[in-house]
């Protein structure tokens, strides 16, 4: 559980481990010992086609159990990550309530959500994806053997086709509406 907590509390290595997600990390503040008043900015992104800047603070450690972060920015609520050791194995349990203030994603939230939802989960997979590799490349032993580890997945390239089939999706959800309150 330690070494889970040491990779996901060291938000400035977040780019090279999770470079699917994250694109920049500035830390703005370094916060106390145990991480609580740490504020960082961060630049994101999924498989959609945008990206995010945002600014998390850590406001509760419970290390090596977890820590608590608010979301400023064009995210803004609260994430909880919780660790649990089950024998050889941590869970990693990552509760996620916030609101995208972006202006883009809140006007299309309301057609969107399962989109969201879903670059959300893809987001999450690539991070334990990702987390799995880190934590073989530190368990190596050698730079030999760390060589031979993968590297994680990189950014997602947005397809000109999903594009247009969301851009379809979403003038039939309009249109619909527009049907709906013109009836």
């Amino acid at each position: 559980m330690e070494e889970v907590s040491a990779i996901l509390t060291d938000t400035a290595s977040l780019p090279r481990w999770w470079p699917s997600v994250y694109l920049e990390v500035q830390t703005l503040q370094p916060g106390k010992e145990d991480g609580t008043g740490k504020i960082v900015h961060l630049h994101t992104r999924g498989w959609l086609p945008h990206t995010l800047h945002w600014t998390l603070r850590v406001v509760e450690s419970r290390h090596p159990r977890g820590f608590t972060l608010e979301a400023h920015g064009d995210f803004n609520g609260r994430e909880i990550w919780r660790l649990v050791q089950e024998g050889s194995w941590v869970n990693a349990i990552y509760d996620w309530k916030i609101r995208a203030d972006k202006s883009l994603l809140r006007t299309l939230s309301f057609a969107f959500k399962p989109v969201f939802a879903a670059n959300h989960r893809w987001a999450m997979a690539r991070g334990e994806e990702s987390l799995k590799l880190e934590l073989a490349r530190r368990r190596a032993g050698c730079t030999t053997i760390s060589e031979q580890i993968p590297y994680p997945p990189g950014p997602a390239r947005f397809s000109v086709v999903v594009l247009a089939c969301a851009c379809v999706a979403m003038i039939g959800v309009v249109g619909g509406c527009s049907f709906l309150l013109l009836r």
